[in-house]
């Protein structure tokens, strides 16, 4: 990719730039964090509601990046780099990609659109088309308003075919987006839920969707009168019940792990084997066929080919790895452009100074060799990567001059030869193209712990953060809560992905929580909420920052302060508004005051109170109480000590139903997880946290037999019974068995048969049709912890809160 100056000024329109300078620039960013970022970046700020990229401007320049789209230009900034003035920079990113696109007017591109199966049928295709094409796509996810520009910014002259997913939630965005793409052919995947709230009917939301296919040529997709209607240029269609589709599916047969397909292609008859057996893969495939059949490829080609399909992983996953390691799993693609995307995600998750990768040969690239591994090599050495093992014969041959590399020549001589022992206390990115079989070196890397998992997706944790701070000021702080666990989530991952998107503060329950923090390579501010007096030493050497509650306890601090010879040791008091758990209640604060006066060992950073039912709207007048109390107790605190602390109140009830109280800092905690505390609110979010197991043996049970301790499940009839590596020592409550609870496979529930055991439990798969290994959704979208906790008379914490570590956490992002 390359953009100069001239492209810029006609795409963007800027009010003011150096005519005299002639620039280009190799790489386009909106993210400041980015190890990409340097002296040849464009990097356009960004402003939304509750973020403004201009505040990172200076950080950026310090880095080397001297070109910069703005809506302004900060005053510390002001003629140390050169500044294109617009209105918009997302209009403007938008307008830059689409007149960058404008270039390559032989380029045939694809445009995927729809509820589901985007981004497995671009990937699909990329496998069936590589062949064929030197293809350019949107690496990961990239279907949004920013991810499809800078998805754009990947194409370059060799590139013929390019493939590009679009997806929306709203109005008016899939016209800007068809502007960028302008695509000749469009797919039309499968018409679901997702979004529906953006709209105010299907058919609102069909018309917008459709508006992608504007100009196409063609437009490919399941035979659908009801969306047929509404696209404009010709279709060729797939189905499975209508005859006169361009492609009918004469008859579909599972066995095993495959599906044999019978189709009518015009007057042709063809048969295909296709490595799946559910329904949602059986769809993706066809609109893949059907595709393939409209580019002409020859049917034999299609018939090998669609054999060849695999599940595909669109994820970036970090793992526990052996030998105190964290594991990068990136196994499954290998280019440049999500290499690029994957060396960002090993920055924002490493827990070690060390930083590792194992690299396969890189494909699709649509560059010279030479050329691509010189941008590989610069990428490398940006992010400061330790150790660099190649595996491929090309890539070992390209980066052998570097100092840091080891070479192998396939992934087997790697398994064979390679001590695994060599890995210790670091992060290790494994990516590699699907055919060097990198999930091997996954397998041997990673931390063996039994089939149960809970996955917790990093971009719904972004959602989540991001809409509650809509409800806020863009200049209020918010603290995000990450005791007990993260919430059952897990600790320093979810810790470094908050600091990593700049929260300002963390807070857990015990000063235990917050060292290992710290040794994980924390050191965002973090705040001890139940400090134990024995502790304070300990928070001292971390620098940790206690919560005081009591006069007592402030005695102590300031005693063990002026022992240790630290001065205005950032402290936060807690006031009792109205919760009677904890904090200082009105008379004591003449004496708090006095105290603090006569010390210099502390200071007061922030002044908070808890609220007691900000999710319980009949309780409004006792809320209102409560702030009204905390309001004069803290005005009486900075009055007489002249000072102007933070000051925090609402936690995450309290910004949904009192957000005009925020004060300058909120305290985010269970709705950052995807749980709020009423219907409203959890429509508003993302689901993080789903916890997945695996059948591991299959019976058949007959009647007058019975099922599990106590025999509490008799069997009255043939039933078969999946059994299930989970139970109440992973924190599964035992009231959650005896036909109460369920589990999901296959989208089916299975209900619970009698007790749940220690370590296992048991379902009734009679209507179900699964094996053993298949995977069973134990939470998740269906139950939900909120189903859970209404059944089990509980809250959602305590569901969360309960999985026990001995269950592997897997952290991902889909890019």
């Amino acid at each position: 990719m390359t953009i100069n100056s001239t492209l810029l000024a006609k795409a963007i329109h800027c009010s003011f730039m150096n005519e005299n300078i002639f620039l280009e620039f190799d790489h386009v960013s909106i993210d400041s964090r980015s190890l990409q970022n340097g002296s040849h970046t464009l990097f356009f700020c960004l402003k939304g509601h509750n973020h403004d990229a201009h505040q990172y401007i200076e950080s950026l320049i310090q880095k080397g990046v001297a070109n910069f789209v703005v809506e302004y230009i900060p005053d510390v900034v002001k003629n140390k780099a050169h500044f294109y003035i617009v209105e918009n920079t997302t209009v403007a990113l938008q307008e830059l990609a689409q007149h960058y696109k404008s270039e390559f007017k032989s380029l045939q591109t694809i445009a995927i659109t729809g509820s589901n199966g985007k981004t497995i049928v671009k990937e699909w295709l990329n496998f069936l088309l590589s062949p064929d094409y030197a293809i350019v796509r949107s690496p990961k996810s990239y279907n949004s308003q920013v991810g499809v520009p800078l998805s754009v910014f990947g194409i370059n002259e060799k590139h013929n075919l390019g493939i590009f997913e679009a997806g929306i939630s709203q109005h008016h965005e899939m016209a800007l987006l068809e502007k960028i793409i302008q695509p000749s052919i469009g797919i039309f995947t499968h018409l679901g839920d997702a979004h529906n709230e953006g709209f105010t009917s299907i058919e609102e939301k069909v018309k917008e969707k459709t508006k992608l296919f504007n100009r196409c040529k063609i437009v490919i997709l399941e035979k659908n009168d009801f969306v047929e209607k509404h696209i404009s240029a010709p279709t060729f269609t797939w189905s499975f019940d209508n005859p006169s589709a361009n492609v009918f599916v004469v008859s579909k047969v599972k066995n095993n792990q495959q599906t044999n397909l019978k189709l009518q292609i015009s007057n042709h008859k063809i048969e295909i084997n296709l490595p799946f057996t559910d329904d949602i893969s059986i769809e993706n495939a066809m609109t893949c066929i059907a595709t393939l059949v409209y580019l002409k490829v020859d049917f034999y080609v299609i018939q090998k080919r669609i054999a060849e399909l695999y599940a595909v992983e669109i994820r970036l996953q970090a793992k526990k790895g052996i030998n105190n390691c964290l594991l990068i799993d990136d196994s499954f693609s290998s280019d440049y452009q999500s290499l690029k995307i994957a060396l960002d995600f090993l920055d924002q998750q490493k827990v070690h100074s060390k930083k590792s990768i194992i690299l396969s040969d890189i494909f699709q690239s649509g560059l010279d060799v030479d050329q691509l591994y010189h941008n590989v090599t610069k990428a490398l050495e940006s992010n400061k990567i330790n150790r660099i093992i190649t595996i491929g014969e090309t890539i070992s041959k390209h980066l052998e001059h570097l100092p840091n590399v080891i070479s192998f020549s396939t992934t087997q001589a790697f398994l064979q030869q390679f001590n695994t022992q060599s890995f210790q206390n670091e992060t290790i990115l494994v990516k590699g193209a699907r055919s060097f079989h990198f999930d091997e070196i996954v397998v041997l890397l990673e931390e063996k712990k039994h089939e149960t998992i809970l996955e917790i997706n990093l971009d719904a944790i972004t959602y989540n953060l991001n809409f509650y701070k809509s409800k806020l000021k863009p200049e209020t702080k918010v603290m995000v809560m990450v005791k007990a666990f993260g919430y059952g989530n897990g600790g320093y991952e979810l810790a470094k992905h908050l600091e990593f998107l700049k929260t300002s503060y963390l807070g857990v329950a015990f000063a235990d929580e917050g060292v290992e923090l710290r040794k994980a390579g924390i050191t965002m501010p973090i705040m001890i909420m139940n400090p134990e007096t024995s502790s304070f030493n300990t928070m001292i050497a971390y620098q940790l920052e206690p919560e005081i509650y009591s006069l007592n306890a402030l005695k102590s601090f300031i005693k063990i302060s002026k022992e240790k010879n630290v001065s205005a040791y950032p402290i936060h008091l807690k006031l009792d508004t109205g919760m009677h758990r904890q904090g200082f209640e009105a008379h004591d604060i003449p004496e708090l005051i006095t105290i603090l006066r006569q010390s210099n060992f502390v200071k007061v950073t922030s002044i908070f109170s808890h609220l007691a039912a900000s999710d319980e709207l009949n309780f409004k007048d006792f809320t209102l109480l409560q702030i009204n109390r905390y309001q004069q107790m803290a005005e009486e605190i900075k009055s007489k000590l002249g000072i102007q602390p933070i000051e925090h109140l609402l936690n995450t009830s309290g910004i949904f139903n009192f957000s005009e109280y925020q004060f300058n800092m909120v305290r985010l905690g269970i709705g950052l997880y995807g749980v709020g505390n009423s219907k409203e609110e959890n429509q508003l979010l993302q689901q993080v946290s789903t916890l997945k197991s695996i059948i591991l043996q299959i019976r058949e049970v007959t009647p007058k037999e019975s099922i599990g301790y106590g025999r509490k499940f008799m069997v009255n009839e043939p039933i078969r019974v999946a059994t299930v590596p989970i139970g109440y020592a992973d924190g599964i409550r035992r009231a959650w068995g005896n036909e109460k609870g369920y589990v999901t496979i296959h989208n089916q529930k299975a209900r619970i048969l009698g007790n749940i055991c220690m370590d296992m439990l048991m379902v009734d798969v009679t209507h179900i049709p699964c094996q053993e290994q298949d995977e069973v959704i134990i939470f998740g979208h269906s139950p939900t912890v909120i189903e859970m906790a209404q059944t089990l008379q509980t809250i959602p914490y305590e569901i969360l809160t309960s999985i026990s570590q001995r269950v592997k956490r897997i952290f991902y992002k889909n890019g």
